[in-house]
């Protein structure tokens, strides 16, 4: 199998993280509410109550998570690879064992809407760290996973939205509306702080510097922030005369010691700053193969 020792050390830190959260939002707020908010431990918790119903006995959620994830994992091996699988099943050993640690036991009392508030921003936060390591923690991230590779024509997206929409139906039937109606809003708040998360951390600033002191500029730039400068050969319309336009593209906290470094050596530079959403390469996000 894939040895654990090939995971840069910076995505074990995020991977633990990031299931650590996870793990205590749904040990600390849905488990104790009976809430399905999607997922393989969604899917546990639903089973857990069932079990218990007729046979005075649950599996754990961790359990659950354990014994659907084994042949979704075999499954993978054969059809994905083990190099593509060597994050996402470290993600889901430590998901699963931080679930059984864990105690469960709710932090919210019995406030259903503050257990979704709760819930949905330790567990988008936990997600959010998961998913800048380029990993999942298995469930039904993997199912989808499987199924696009035969049914190409489905999207992983749209296939993880069905899925999961299945196990919040299941919700309903067994615990009722009204708890599957503050499921969605922590499934709509875990979704909007994951997706902050990473849109955080892509986020940067582009400017356009257009000045008659461009190298001046770019040299400072060079020297004093490290970040490249690409000079643009532009032509201005109206006097007919050719520009130097500089092209840089920083760190939203550089963009501050930019604009100073533009003031002091050409305080009339005609300057553009954008916000760029996604940024790949040298100095920002790596490129993944």
């Amino acid at each position: 199998m894939y040895e654990f020792y090939q995971i840069k050390k910076k995505d074990i830190i995020l991977i633990l993280v990031g299931t650590f959260f996870m793990a205590a939002s749904i040990n600390f707020a849905y488990d104790p509410m009976n809430m399905v908010t999607g997922g393989v431990t969604g899917l546990g918790i639903a089973v857990e109550d069932l079990t218990k119903r007729f046979f005075n006995f649950g599996p754990p959620v961790w359990m659950t998570n354990l014994i659907c994830n084994i042949p979704l994992f075999l499954f993978a091996y054969r059809i994905l690879g083990k190099n593509a699988l060597g994050k996402t099943l470290f993600a889901a050993i430590a998901l699963t064992i931080f679930l059984y640690l864990l105690p469960i036991k709710s932090m919210v009392g019995e406030d259903y809407l503050l257990a979704s508030v709760f819930g949905g921003v330790i567990g988008g936060a936990g997600i959010g760290f998961v998913l800048s390591a380029m990993a999942t923690t298995g469930g039904t991230d993997l199912l989808c996973m499987l199924i696009h590779e035969k049914k190409k024509y489905y999207s992983v997206p749209r296939l993880l939205s069905i899925v999961d929409g299945i196990v919040v139906l299941m919700g309903v039937f067994v615990f009722g509306i009204n708890r599957a109606l503050y499921a969605v809003i922590a499934v709509y708040i875990t979704s909007k702080v994951s997706d902050g998360m990473l849109e955080g951390m892509k986020f940067a600033k582009m400017t356009y510097i257009i000045s008659d002191y461009a190298k001046e500029i770019a040299d400072e730039i060079l020297q004093k922030i490290g970040r490249g400068v690409t000079g643009l050969n532009a032509e201005g319309m109206y006097s007919n005369s050719e520009k130097k336009m500089l092209l840089c593209v920083v760190g939203k906290k550089e963009i501050v010691e930019v604009i100073q470094i533009i003031n002091q050596i050409d305080p009339k530079a005609f300057v553009i700053v954008s916000d760029i959403r996604e940024v790949m390469g040298e100095g920002f996000i790596e490129i993944k193969q």
